[in-house]
């Protein structure tokens, strides 16, 4: 998208989903209630965040199940599955039969490396295999291999039952929707070489550069470097951005502490792993959208994924999103879905 004059193509959102420890319910039906918000907003995509041991989304793939019996045309992803937690043959049929029960509609977004906190967490998870684990992108190449029918088992009859050699169900055209979570150009390399779609989003990781504009642009420009479809190819920006057309008073005040709460973290390169954040970006949508057009992975991509913030309120989201699908999409050339 390098000028202003030229449309955003796909406008989604994401959400992490949180909830209640002492009453979960709630949290998992707000979630499911805003993505079918989505779908009425005329979004083009809804995504959820991945969470282990949190009070977030630890089940993308059951919540976009439920969320495919509440919608109809939103497209439903995840942002991503993080596999060091995943087995790739039991995922692939998971992701198979959610994509079965979307009519087509699911976008699994994954990336690779140790879980989360792995030394505190591998004897509950791999009690017997936790120092052999091989957490590579060869995690990623099995599911994708079994997304798309290869071989898996002997094909057999045993008694009455007959065993398929593949994944069952196989869904057709879920390896063309397949996405990489990548914060590195050695990631997005490796996403474009193997033909998977990219997701970037608030996060990436410094190099001797430490601006993280600068960052992701160099990272969508490898991946369409090496990328088959070039220019053609599939990628997704994510970042956090909080309309205030429609705010409260009291909601812009709240909006703004959260923003200035976070913005130290994203003035230098944060831990060992040298992670960078990008600046939330606030205020109407007008002010957004000339942020937006500033930012050069931006005018480089066509698609986006808007993250909601991670601790507001029901009524916030829908205000937010509102605000994002009938004024920010608006300035941005983007039309709704019908």
């Amino acid at each position: 998208m390098p000028l202003p004059t030229q449309s955003l193509r796909k406008l989604g959102f994401l959400t992490i989903g949180l909830f209640d420890a002492n009453n979960p319910r709630p949290g998992h039906e707000s979630t499911l209630d805003i993505i079918a918000l989505g779908e009425e907003l005329g979004f083009d995509s809804a995504w959820v965040r991945h969470r282990h041991l949190q009070y977030g989304i630890s089940s993308p793939v059951a919540i976009l199940a439920a969320a495919s019996q509440r919608t109809s045309r939103i497209s439903l992803g995840t942002a991503v599955i993080p596999l060091g937690w995943e087995n790739p043959l039991r995922l692939a049929e998971d992701l198979a039969t959610v994509d079965i029960l979307t009519g087509g509609r699911l976008n699994p977004g994954v990336s690779v490396g140790p879980p989360m906190r792995y030394e505190t967490v591998k004897e509950s998870l791999y009690p017997d295999t936790a120092d052999i684990e091989d957490f590579s992108y060869q995690r990623v190449t099995r599911l994708l291999n079994f997304i798309k029918g290869e071989k898996a088992s002997e094909t057999a009859t045993v008694g009455i039952e007959e065993f398929s050699d593949h994944v069952q169900p196989h869904s057709t055209g879920l390896i063309d929707r397949m996405w990489y979570g990548g914060g590195s150009e050695r990631s997005a390399q490796w996403a474009a070489e193997n033909g998977m779609n990219l997701l970037i989003s608030n996060v990436v990781k410094a190099t001797e550069i430490e601006d993280f504009a600068q960052i992701q642009l160099a990272l969508v420009n490898a991946y369409r470097a090496h990328h088959p479809n070039g220019e053609q190819s599939r990628v997704s920006q994510g970042l956090v951005v909080i309309p205030t057309d429609t705010a409260t008073p009291e909601q812009r005040a709240k909006y703004e502490a959260y923003v200035e709460k976070r913005t130290p973290r994203t003035a230098t390169p944060q831990g060992p792993a040298r992670m960078m954040f990008a600046r939330d970006i606030i205020g109407t949508s007008a002010q957004i959208a000339e942020q937006l057009y500033n930012d050069p992975a931006f005018r480089e991509v066509d698609e986006v994924a808007f993250a909601l913030p991670f601790t507001f309120d029901h009524e916030d989201y829908v205000q937010i999103l509102t605000d994002i699908a009938t004024k920010l999409g608006p300035e941005l050339g983007w039309k709704p879905a019908s």
